[in-house]
């Protein structure tokens, strides 16, 4: 890659995206954001009460989110997020029409078992079935790669970086 991609790694709970974004950020030499530390307040008490967030709820934290991804246009960038819906990640791109998307897939089991193995964390795996039944996995027209979470976070990775490399440049 000639100039760095803003990716951003996505998924349900639970699939690596705060274990992964990092490492994948260092690998490629550009920043990394906590997408979490986006949200509101607001959001995190409902999400750690157990409550799913509205699609309206969402929408300060996406644009948060985006105004980064855009301040990272042309530097690269990694964030994580989870970008559930075509529409979440529309929104992004409108903010940042560049960025790429990394969605980090995998058996439901093994994300389960990674949740309840996690500690500090304010998504219960209680709402592992509600983040399943809204995604909508990238379509063949969004720019962005799958890439599997078994195995270990090296690994996985690799598997992202090395995928990143086929994708084309980036739209400023």
């Amino acid at each position: 890659m000639n100039t760095p991609h803003v990716v951003v790694v996505m998924g349900v709970a639970g699939t690596g995206k705060t274990t992964i974004g990092p490492l994948l950020a260092a690998r490629l030499g550009v920043p990394y954001a906590e997408g979490d530390d986006f949200h509101p307040q607001a959001n995190i008490a409902k999400m750690s009460a157990g409550t799913p967030l509205t699609d309206e709820d969402r929408l300060p934290w996406l644009d948060a989110i985006g105004a980064w991804a855009h301040g990272r246009a042309g530097l690269g960038g990694v964030v994580s997020c989870s970008a559930l819906k075509r529409s979440y990640r529309d929104r992004l791109r409108a903010a940042a029409p560049g960025v790429v998307f990394v969605h980090l897939t995998g058996d439901r089991a093994l994300i389960e078992d990674r949740m309840s193995h996690r500690q500090g964390h304010f998504m219960p795996t209680a709402l592992l079935d509600s983040q399943f039944a809204t995604l909508q996995p990238l379509a063949a027209d969004e720019a962005g790669i799958g890439v599997d979470v078994a195995g270990g976070p090296e690994e996985i990775t690799e598997r992202a970086a090395d995928a990143l490399r086929d994708l084309p440049e980036p739209v400023q």
